[in-house]
């Protein structure tokens, strides 16, 4: 997910239809800028619980063939996102604006709505995680879902709520702060799991013939994907800075640069852990799981290291994500997207509602893990899960273009390559969508249903009926899901 935000300001988004413009050439990215743009906005706090996230649902044979997909899927939607941001740059609100151009207004409005609520989420994840994390040197936080973790967790929430409500707009320092944390223990964990890696105990039971809760190898690959998914999040960012790159060709080839480094990164800590520790003894660990993995070869102080650095990661993650929350519900507003009280900006130029109604849910939730015992793992298949709609609509709209040969009139010998590229993006967004299971998609269905309401009422205010046709079907749909999911959280046969 982004812990970046050293490019997002507050209040200043480009109005709807016009390209983002930078003042001078002083202000311009460079390619090595770019990158770090990429990595930056995909490593974030996941990466410290992978050991124990993946090995939770797949051996080692099924983790090579999951990654394997994800490498290829995720290539392919970095490729989409960066033709898009070329072919259409003046649709430049977030992945929403795809799906609106290319299926209609509640289209548009379901991604925005989703993307919004997966980054929340998001937030309440790392507040668990963060808490599990100090758990290690503070025992009552448990796994980060315990009373004494909640109630710090809200202290943490409303602190940085009204800091950023103060006009909080970079957090450069604080981004560079964390990127440092982050990077160190990691290339230290690299280098010694290297050095402590055993072929024999990661070529132990393969694939997992051993261990009959994982299932077949089928189903493991299938149970890993929203793990992959989400330290992967944020891989469309990156078309997000393409107006203020110094060359425009660079955004694409910083993109494919900066993936394949955080594939590589993330392989390495995955899979090392592998050979360190049996799949079963790593699915048992406590997050940040990486901790544990390092304690095992240096002792104790390898664990000290992990934890510090994530906990120092998360903060600057936590801080990145308060003020994008707002920021994407804000976008979205500016084009009436969502309804008008959310573009709205107290005097620091900080749009102060979309802030309150996403701290207030991500404090409704905390409440809601603490009542459910909900883990950091069950927090990241919900927030993955909602981000699968925006996702899936991306790259079904980079497939309409090529299909309907638009954009392509000067260059029809770029139209079968990115409509290969658009296919492989939207089978492996459908590939998803089967992976996240009948559970997630109903959850799903339950968040995406009350936004209707903030749907009508943006309708409403431009004086325009609320649904089409085609619309009305959709929603029924989602509500179906939604009354299911209900009674499953009721009954007792579906959980957070």
């Amino acid at each position: 997910m982004v812990d970046s935000t050293s490019d997002l300001h507050v209040g200043k988004q480009a109005e709807p239809g016009k390209q983002t413009q930078v003042a001078g050439a002083s202000d311009k990215l460079k390619f090595g800028a770019l990158i770090a743009l990429v990595v930056g906005s995909m490593v974030g706090g996941g990466i410290f619980s992978l050991p124990q996230n993946i090995a939770a649902s797949a051996s080692a044979g099924a983790t090579l063939i999951g990654w394997l997909i994800t490498g290829v899927g995720m290539l392919m939607l970095a490729f989409v996102f960066q033709t898009l941001a070329n072919r259409k740059p003046k649709l430049d609100g977030g992945v929403y604006a795809y799906a609106k151009a290319g299926f209609g207004d509640y289209m548009g409005f379901s991604s925005a709505w989703g993307y919004w609520i997966s980054a929340w989420i998001g937030n309440v994840s790392y507040m668990v995680l963060l808490f599990s994390t100090l758990g290690f040197f503070f025992p009552m936080f448990g796994e980060g879902n315990t009373l004494p973790a909640i109630i710090c967790a809200s202290v943490l929430l409303w602190f940085l709520h009204f800091l950023v409500l103060r006009g909080i707009k970079e957090a450069a320092f604080i981004n560079t702060l964390t990127t440092i944390a982050k990077m160190v223990p990691l290339a230290l964990f690299i280098v010694i799991a290297a050095v402590a890696f055993k072929l024999d105990v990661f070529s132990s039971d393969f694939w997992g013939a051993g261990n009959s809760d994982l299932g077949t190898v089928m189903n493991q690959v299938r149970n890993m994907m929203l793990v992959t998914v989400w330290v992967f999040i944020g891989i469309e960012g990156a078309s997000i800075f393409s107006a203020r790159a110094e060359k425009r060709s660079d955004v694409g080839k910083a993109t494919v640069v900066g993936f394949i480094g955080v594939l590589l990164l993330l392989v390495l800590v995955n899979v090392l852990s592998q050979g360190i520790m049996a799949q079963a003894a790593l699915s048992g660990l406590k997050n940040p799981s990486m901790a544990g993995v390092l304690e095992s070869v240096v002792g104790h102080w390898g664990a000290v290291l992990i934890s510090v650095g994530l906990i120092i990661s998360l903060a600057g993650a936590l801080l990145s994500w308060t003020l994008l929350c707002a920021e994407i519900l804000f976008a979205s507003a500016r084009d009436h997207t969502m309804p008008a009280f959310l573009r709205k900006e107290n005097v620091n130029q900080v749009p102060a509602n979309a802030l309150w109604l996403s701290n207030g849910l991500i404090q409704l939730f905390l409440i809601i893990t603490l009542f459910n015992s909900s883990t950091y793992l069950s927090l990241l298949y919900l927030a993955t899960s909602m981000i699968l709609v925006p996702y899936f609509w991306s790259a079904a709209y980079a497939l309409l273009l090529a299909w309907r040969h638009e954009t392509y009139e000067q260059a029809p010998g770029e139209r079968t390559k990115d409509l290969v590229i658009a296919l492989v993006a939207v089978l492996y967004a459908v590939w998803l969508v089967y992976a996240a299971g009948v559970q997630y998609l109903l959850l799903s269905a339950l968040l995406y249903a009350p936004g209707a309401i903030l749907f009508a009422k943006a309708k409403r205010e431009l004086g325009q009926p609320v649904f089409t046709a085609v619309e009305k079907v959709i929603f029924a749909v989602v509500l179906i899901g939604a009354l299911i999911a209900g009674y499953g959280l009721y009954s007792g046969f579906l959980s957070l």
